[in-house]
């Protein structure tokens, strides 16, 4: 059976006051931790000064005071000197000769936490031998004595020595340990390589921070750890850091599609420590990020522009009106006027399009069956293209993901017909949807057309740039783009052998499974949480609710049976929920989190690193779709 703390402390205590030698134990602000019976008993100490927490000054000045250190002219000023001696410890050996006559030794050995450990021994017996010796000279020369009394007294400082040294190594190997361990628990890889680009130091992250990487790199070289596409990478900023210069680098593992940040510092031994972090999440949400600020500044800037144009259209369309219904109007001022007529209509048209870049969008994710959706985009597509064109779907299993599915088919659609336009009266387009480890969801468009020219590639996704002539607004490709980064992907023009290619990657973001079990749902305000438990019940959940995140972690580790949580961000008490999320770990049941505030606040950018989020208001719709799509269509 283990033992309670005070059984052990009774027991050490046991121990310690068994052993023949004296110890006292202070702390760094010298006040005393420890001491066993011997050490009360050699100074004849009252029982107060032997208490833990009685201080060292405390007990100096009760020696002095009681004439352990024989005559002191100036007491006060010895304890001073002591205390501060003490202040400062340093490992040490001493003997000394008692008032009393008896002679001990004191070895100290300081503690990593502060404060020191002393033993006390009493050497009296073995002086009383150096003595006895010394005193049968005539039979024994006087060189053999000084040798003996020098090798005893160098053995005692040897005996405190390697004492001394076995504590500083156990201190040493704990503090290695204790570095280790934090090592090990940093959410990043850390290492050491030496002159020769010999791994000498690692944790075991490597392989969670960049797949498919080994852990156990130690011996080898960072081309073969990495990767030669890797090293390749990094490798001015690896020649930089040789050079003593401290350098930070991002860069793509193309096997996995993880964007890594790696900081590279030099040591003074002429290798370089390595930190590298997966910021794959950070980098899809700051490209969403800058996004919606360059729409604001879109919106800012062509709004007022937008109506002003949109009231001098309406009058040209009003004046053009009326010229047409003039009488004796000059036959050939009628084209004129249609001419002008079709040409603000265009300009309306265009206007629109212009408002649907730079207005505001919010990104609506929900849970969504892929298969299922492209063969619905089929459905859509195949009516608009020519009769000897063909669209070739190829979806791979990926599973119910999170995503805006009304942006993303517009997003397809356009690039669809862009193909059909280019390819045509026949053709083939190709779309292939397939997810890039635990990354990305690729959809690339292609088809068997001319391809981009060398001008349509570097400038297709400029806004207003065209190569349909008037028949193109030039504001398609962007609108996509725009889609894309928004939700924080990316987008890429290229040409393959048969013809044009348009790859999007999204953010991998797996839905939360269908869950009709319990429910803890996580929120301060009664009244919003009578209104989510009613949706949530009528969806099929049973509802057990907290307030706080630390009431939430107490009913998750008492109720095992939990499937699912819906807590908002701003909770009762100090932590959020994304604290919440942090302290549930990987284990967690899945987690829906829920706010009220923007898009852009930063409590909701860091929320949608760990979680799905729902914008309040709400409804138990959106609520349904964001869980999955077996309740998206219930409830529809």
């Amino acid at each position: 059976m283990p033992f309670n703390d005070d059984q052990t402390k009774t027991m050490t205590m046991a121990g310690l006051n068994l052993i023949g030698q004296a110890l006292s134990i202070y702390d760094r602000n010298l006040r005393l931790v420890v001491s066993n019976a011997p050490f009360q008993a050699l100074f004849d100490l009252p029982a107060e000064l032997v208490t833990p927490g009685a201080t060292f000054l405390d007990t100096i000045t009760h020696l002095v005071k009681r004439g352990e250190y024989g005559d002191v002219t100036d007491p006060e000023a010895f304890i001073s000197e002591r205390v501060e001696q003490a202040r400062a410890f340093k490992p040490h050996y001493m003997e000394r000769t008692r008032a009393n006559g008896r002679t001990i030794s004191v070895e100290g050995s300081p503690l990593a936490e502060g404060g020191w450990v002393t033993v006390y021994t009493d050497i009296s017996a073995t002086k009383a031998q150096e003595a006895l010796l010394r005193a049968r000279s005539d039979a024994l020369s006087d060189q053999l004595l000084a040798h003996t009394e020098q090798l005893s007294q160098t053995n005692r400082e040897l005996a405190a020595m390697i004492t001394a040294l076995e504590e500083t190594k156990r201190q040493l190997t704990a503090a290695e340990a204790r570095a280790r361990l934090t090592t090990e628990m940093m959410p990043a890889h850390i290492a050491h390589v030496d002159a020769d680009g010999i791994y000498t130091y690692s944790n075991q992250r490597l392989n969670i921070v960049i797949p498919n990487r080994p852990s156990e790199i130690l011996g080898h070289h960072i081309r073969k750890v990495l990767g030669a596409d890797n090293h390749d990478k990094i490798l001015g900023s690896l020649a930089a850091a040789y050079n003593g210069k401290a350098v930070v680098q991002e860069f793509t593992d193309s096997t996995s599609a993880r964007r890594i940040r790696t900081a590279l510092t030099p040591d003074k031994m002429g290798g370089v420590y390595i930190l590298s972090m997966d910021i794959t999440e950070e980098t899809q949400t700051r490209a969403a990020l800058q996004q919606t600020s360059r729409r604001a500044l879109a919106a800012q800037i062509t709004s007022g522009l937008a109506h002003d144009f949109s009231n001098l259209l309406t009058i040209i369309l009003g004046m053009q009106s009326r010229l047409d219904r003039l009488p004796d109007l000059p036959a050939d001022a009628r084209p004129l006027i249609e001419g002008t007529l079709a040409a603000a209509r265009r300009g309306g048209t265009l206007l629109s399009s212009i408002a649907q870049v730079s207005d505001p969008r919010s990104l609506r994710p929900v849970a969504t069956d892929l298969p299922s959706m492209m063969q619905d985009l089929v459905t859509l597509a195949e009516p608009t293209l020519p009769q000897g064109t063909r669209l070739m779907l190829n979806v791979a299993e990926i599973g119910p993901v999170l995503l805006d599915r009304g942006m993303l088919q517009d997003g397809l659609l356009n690039l669809i017909l862009n193909a059909r336009d280019a390819m045509g009266t026949g053709g083939s387009i190709f779309l292939d949807v397939r997810r890039v480890h635990d990354t990305w969801i690729e959809f690339q468009v292609s088809d068997t057309g001319p391809g981009f020219s060398a001008i349509a590639l570097e400038k297709g996704l400029d806004p207003f740039f065209t190569t349909k002539g008037s028949e193109g607004s030039g504001l398609g490709l962007p609108m996509v783009y725009d889609m894309t980064k928004l939700a924080g992907g990316d987008m890429h023009l290229a040409n393959s052998k048969d013809g044009a290619q348009v790859t999007l990657r999204l953010p991998y973001r797996a839905a939360v499974p269908a869950t009709t079990g319990l429910v803890l749902l996580v929120e301060d305000r009664d009244d919003l949480r009578a209104v989510l438990r009613d949706m949530l019940m009528e969806l099929g959940h049973s509802v057990i609710e907290a307030t706080s995140a630390d009431e939430a972690t107490a009913l998750l580790a008492d109720l095992p049976d939990i499937t699912l949580i819906l807590s908002d961000l701003q909770l009762e008490g100090e932590a959020t929920g994304i604290d919440l999320v942090r302290r549930l770990g990987v284990s967690s049941p899945p987690i829906v989190l829920m706010t009220s505030l923007p898009p852009d606040a930063p409590l909701f950018l860091d929320a949608q690193k760990h979680a799905p989020v729902l914008r309040k208001p709400f409804t138990q719709g959106d609520l349904a779709a964001l869980i999955s799509p077996a309740t998206q269509k219930a409830t529809a």
